[in-house]
């Protein structure tokens, strides 16, 4: 009975030694981690390019290459129709914010980041095209106007979403954006994001 009593004893410290130096190793001492500006610049350029704000536009388009001379336009004239959905993403490119741009308070945060800027954009699906063509057109200098009515349906998209009100859309998403991804860093201190 007196060796059961031991081997109790002996499971019972060693547990009671094994949640001593559990705690001891976990326990916070204090010493957590600083929040600095590079830990801040770390957590942001880790995400690189950041996009904010996706839009998608239904473009229609007409580009009419035709000449005034009747004669002209039936050798040589050329009408393009075309119609076509395009995706634009906008957003902040967080490898530019450098480490004059984070300052660490007591109490706050400040990041200043560049201002929303166009990712990229590309095609949705497939474009339709109807291209009319003057004879000599057609025969001599043939153009399907796949790659014009293209380019054109991209450049009309882009110029819709680099407008004033969509820029400041992109924006305010993004200083939430990267308010909620300090948050995670930044723990003990409020977060302020400035546009550069």
């Amino acid at each position: 009975m007196k060796k059961l009593g031991w081997y109790l004893f002996g499971i019972a410290f060693v547990l009671i030694v094994g949640v001593v130096i559990g705690w001891w190793v976990t326990h916070d001492s204090g010493d957590a981690k600083k929040v600095s500006s590079q830990l801040i610049l770390t957590a942001l350029h880790d995400r690189g390019f950041l996009v904010t704000q996706t839009y998608v536009f239904d473009e229609p388009l007409t580009i009419d290459a035709s000449e005034q001379n009747f004669w002209k336009n039936i050798l040589w004239g050329q009408v393009i129709k075309a119609h076509g959905v395009v995706e634009v993403n906008l957003g902040i490119d967080l490898s530019k914010v450098g480490e004059g741009d984070v300052a660490v308070a007591a109490d706050k945060v400040t990041v200043r980041v560049p201002k929303a800027q166009l990712f990229n954009s590309r095609l949705v699906g497939q474009i339709e095209v109807e291209n009319s063509q003057g004879i000599l057109k057609r025969l001599f200098d043939n153009d399907d106007g796949y790659n014009q009515a293209l380019s054109e349906i991209t450049a009309q998209a882009e110029a819709a979403a680099l407008t004033d009100e969509m820029l400041a859309r992109a924006n305010e998403s993004a200083t939430q954006e990267i308010s909620r991804l300090l948050g995670y860093v930044v723990t003990d201190r409020t977060v302020e994001i400035v546009i550069k």
